[in-house]
């Protein structure tokens, strides 16, 4: 029996000799387990995994990079576009040798200091960059959700990024003998999301802005995504479920998860916190102080955001 594996979004559809087959190169189980975000990470993140943690705008998954920091994994690849506060974080805790990304920084106010550090001048340890443009992101990770070894676009004419990395190549086309980029797919050994809610069997709904975390979800090896609620319904328009429950492996309850940044129905941004961290990762040691006080000293994102407001409420 064969079965084909089409990704929304590529123009390419997978065939896969057998169902096993496709869930062996996938990791795919039949359900997605219901887990607490420490289980989540402590199973399915390992030093050295490649990590991709998406979300645009809103629905940044911040707890579960809170979760690595405490749980002291290293040597991680990570892979986002637009990196924000939660890579900075990671960068600076110590848990990363390569960044993939594409642009980077804290939006609305600044740098990414703690990158900025690492590249720089090594701190808190060398830190290797693979940067992109947003649309070869994008390509490469649906290149990865398509089984395929690289992504073609039209991109790059005039850019400068190609002298900078030398895995953007040029290829000419078969049919027309136009010359394109090609980039290599992305393949996370772990993509994770943040999103609105899930039902009991796994399936997962995101409302509002979405970036590239279909595609990232399904490129992946293994999915874990946190959610402001799990419900007995989701109650989805039809087309609505692009993350269904066969597509991951763990969802985790973490209400409040994506803050600082929104959750689309649920809470606004925080912009008093972008703007706090500046000061924060500018400073080695002001940095490590709030690591150690808020994340190391904190039992898990609950306690976290309650030793957060009491700190906001005093200042």
């Amino acid at each position: 029996m064969s079965i084909i594996g089409l990704w929304p979004g590529s123009w390419t559809v997978t065939v896969f000799a057998t169902q096993s087959a496709y869930r062996k190169q996938h990791e795919i189980r039949l359900m997605a387990e219901l887990l607490t975000l420490r289980e989540a990470v402590e199973r399915f993140i390992q030093d050295g995994d490649t990590v991709a943690l998406e979300g645009f705008t809103h629905l940044i998954p911040t707890a579960a990079a809170h979760e690595i920091v405490r749980q002291g994994r290293k040597d991680l690849t990570l892979v986002r576009m637009t990196p924000d506060l939660v890579y900075d974080l990671l960068i600076g805790a110590g848990c990363a040798r390569k960044l993939v990304f594409s642009w980077g920084g804290n939006p609305g106010v600044g740098s990414l200091h703690r990158l900025r550090d690492a590249v720089e001048k090594g701190w808190p340890q060398p830190l290797e960059i693979e940067e992109h443009s947003h649309a070869d992101l994008a390509n490469a990770y649906v290149a990865g959700a398509s089984g395929l070894p690289f992504a073609v676009l039209r991109a790059y004419a005039g850019s400068d990024l190609p002298k900078v990395n030398p895995l953007i190549k040029s290829v000419t086309c078969p049919f027309t003998g136009e010359v394109l980029a090609a980039v290599p797919s992305v393949r996370p050994d772990v993509t994770v999301i943040h999103a609105q809610k899930a039902d009991r069997k796994g399936n997962v709904l995101i409302q509002g802005i979405l970036g590239v975390q279909k595609e990232a979800a399904l490129a992946a090896k293994r999915c874990i995504v946190t959610v402001e609620e799990i419900v007995d319904d989701l109650n989805a328009p039809m087309n609505a479920c692009v993350l269904p429950t066969w597509a991951l492996t763990a969802v985790c309850l973490v209400p409040g998860g994506a803050h600082p940044s929104y959750a689309h129905g649920y809470y606004e941004r925080d912009n008093r916190f972008y703007q706090a961290w500046d000061p924060i990762a500018r400073d080695r040691e002001a940095f490590s102080a709030w690591v150690d006080t808020y994340i190391r000293g904190t039992e898990d994102f609950a306690e976290f955001q309650r030793k957060l407001a009491q700190q906001q409420e005093a200042n």
